[in-house]
């Protein structure tokens, strides 16, 4: 088992034991050797007027935390070349809550990341910050927003049922800009916030997979709610945290049985979402997660979009690629996500001016990278002969009967409208 530790740089030895990952949380000058997170996250939260309570905050540095280690910690030399055995000691301000629900915290990272976790938590934290004069947002709920199509189809939704979201983005290289440009065109750049979580490790040869990472993302949503509830005494309560995610992309089901783990990411599913309401409700965040696409397409979203005329105008400037930075801020336009991308402005009938690398799928020269375009293929045409329950089987036994059925027909409508793209290209 493989120790990290994360805390102030006040907690970091000046002699460190050897075998021991330690990383420096919020603040690292005068340190050397050691992997920092959250550098800049106090500032940012003191400039954005948010004042989080204990609960909340130390939510935000359980996250950090986490991922942090998923970054620092390679897979590589594990037994079997993925599964870690990670021992996290944080430093929390109010540590007692989340020692007395660590069992359920190691089980929900399990699912998340697929490690094996064992937490430790350490009183002496950073305090939670406190602004000069805290804003009390227009706002009546909380929605993520990443850049990403189906955030964007989700704001425009709830915007335009008349609904006042804040609106939450975890900025990463290439993405804050065209989060900006969607928060303004939707009305909301005074009720858009914008956190990093500015992880950076020690060496420049860092694991790439990062499972954990949606889990910060979660955690600036759970302030956000948090300052909500506590600066609107007459806003409903707990605040409802919208995660507009298509249910193919949430429930991720492996295309293969060698996608079974490391390219089946759990970032939205559905248990890990039960998971996180569960510990969200025992800390008392007063936070509500609805997952209002869980039953629907990508390509449905954008179909069913409430604002039409808006969304072909600003589709295209959204980032979907899952290699988007590598390839120089451009779509590669064959890796999965890229790929539902594709299908789904064919569902709904909006031009995809998007600039890919590969345009065209039947010569996209494959590199070092997973054959996508060749597992979604044999999945459609596995689906399409035998039914969804050949890629399903086994993966939704979490789901009750009827929410089983309905999931199995999300993941065959997403496939179908891959199918559609593979065809067009010659793929199929």
């Amino acid at each position: 088992m493989t120790r990290v530790f994360c805390g102030p740089k006040d907690h970091i030895p000046s002699q460190r034991d050897f075998g021991v990952e330690y990383v420096s949380m919020y603040e690292h000058e005068g340190l050397q050797d050691v992997s920092t997170v959250g550098t800049a996250l106090i500032k940012d939260i003191v400039a954005s007027g948010v004042s989080p309570s204990a609960r909340s905050w130390d939510f935000v540095t359980l996250a950090l935390a986490v991922n942090a280690a998923d970054n620092v910690l390679e897979r590589a030399p594990s037994a079997d070349g993925w599964t870690r055995q990670i021992e996290l000691d944080v430093v929390l301000f109010e540590p007692a809550p989340y020692q007395a629900l660590a069992k359920d915290i190691q089980y929900a990272l399990r699912f998340l990341t697929g490690d094996f976790w064992k937490l430790n938590f350490i009183d002496g934290g950073y305090p939670p910050p406190r602004p000069k004069a805290e804003v009390k947002f227009d706002a009546d709920c909380v929605c993520l927003l990443s850049g990403g199509l189906d955030s964007l189809v989700g704001a425009l939704n709830l915007t335009e049922d008349g609904r006042r979201p804040l609106l939450v983005s975890q900025t990463a290289r290439g993405d804050k800009e065209t989060q900006s440009l969607f928060a303004d065109g939707l009305g909301g750049r005074e009720r858009h916030l914008q956190w990093n979580q500015n992880i950076r490790p020690k060496v420049e040869d860092i694991e790439g997979s990062t499972r954990g990472r949606s889990i910060g993302f979660f955690a600036f949503a759970a302030v956000a709610a948090d300052h909500l509830a506590n600066m609107n005494a007459g806003l409903p309560q707990p605040v409802e945290v919208f995660v507009p995610e298509n249910g193919l992309i949430s429930l991720n089901v492996p295309l293969n049985p060698g996608r079974v783990g490391s390219l089946s990411t759990k970032t939205t599913h559905p248990v890990f979402m039960e998971r996180l309401q569960s510990l969200w409700d025992a800390l008392g965040i007063p936070a509500v997660l609805r997952l209002p696409y869980a039953a629907k397409t990508k390509g449905e979203m954008m179909f069913e979009c409430r604002v039409p005329t808006l969304l072909p105008q600003v589709a295209s400037q959204a980032t979907s690629c899952g290699r988007f930075v590598r390839n120089g801020y451009k779509h590669c336009g064959r890796c999965v996500p890229c790929l539902v991308r594709r299908a789904s402005f064919i569902r709904a009938g909006i031009a995809d001016n998007t600039s890919y690398v590969y345009h065209d799928l039947r010569s996209a020269q494959l590199e070092n990278d997973p054959n996508d375009i060749g597992a979604i293929a044999a999945a459609v045409l596995k689906v399409e002969q035998s039914g969804p329950r050949v890629l399903t089987a086994g993966q939704l036994a979490f789901a009750e009967p009827s929410q089983r059925r309905e999931f199995e027909a999300v993941v065959q409508r997403g496939l179908a409208e891959l199918g559609v793209l593979l065809r067009q290209h010659q793929v199929l």
